[in-house]
């Protein structure tokens, strides 16, 4: 088992350690899990609902430009051809369903390499329980300069019951509150900092261990 100095919104250290299931924090990260499980978060955001008007979807006369033969020019068939001004579009985009299916055990491998990568990296801060007496964005904004990373992208990932901090850290736009449910490896790779609560860390340690 790992172990990390757990601070507290000083930015000092408690003395208590937070224990890291090695095979949460601690695996050979698979890169090629995370870019499948990014690309699938990715591409579910994606509305697909763009479209061009083909050349049996636009409404233009079909009317005969000009007699057949004669005129010395080509032949044109109909208004509605690409090659005319305000004709249908050639191989134009379609309304589409960009999602795909990704097995459950890959989305959990991808998650457990991104954490890995972070302890690695020395990106990765566990912090004491906390909540504030009332929202401030000056109180979150603080707690950031007191741990070193107001100037860096950041992720927290505190218990359900801190509603203040997630409250507080809304109107800044560098930082992203979440609750250890809806982390998910799109959002751990974006962060350059990650920071746990204690609870936080233990809610993931179980969540995430004995999974194959």
């Amino acid at each position: 088992m790992m172990e990390l100095i757990v601070k507290n919104t000083e930015g000092k250290e408690t003395g208590r350690k937070a224990v890291l299931a090695d095979e949460v924090f601690g695996i050979e990260p698979n890169e090629h899990a995370i870019y499948l499980d990014v690309k699938q978060y990715l591409a579910h955001q994606r509305q697909g609902t763009h479209k061009a008007k083909e050349k049996g979807e636009v409404a233009r006369t079909t009317k005969k430009a000009f007699k057949q033969k004669g005129t010395g020019n080509a032949r044109m068939g109909s208004y509605k051809s690409p090659v005319q001004k305000g004709g249908g579009s050639v191989f134009g985009p379609r309304v589409r369903d960009y999602t795909f299916k990704l097995n459950k055990k890959v989305k959990q491998l991808a998650r457990r390499s991104a954490l890995s990568l972070k302890v690695g990296n020395a990106q990765l801060t566990v912090l004491e329980n906390f909540d504030f007496a009332a929202p401030r964005t000056k109180d979150f904004v603080q707690v950031l300069k007191n741990l070193g990373i107001e100037n860096k992208k950041s992720l927290f990932v505190v218990d359900e019951a801190a509603k203040n901090v997630y409250l507080s850290s809304r109107n800044f736009q560098g930082s992203d509150v979440i609750t250890p449910s809806e982390l998910n490896t799109y959002r751990l790779m974006k962060a350059h900092t990650v920071v746990f609560t204690e609870a936080s860390v233990a809610k993931i340690n179980e969540a995430l261990s004995g999974q194959s």
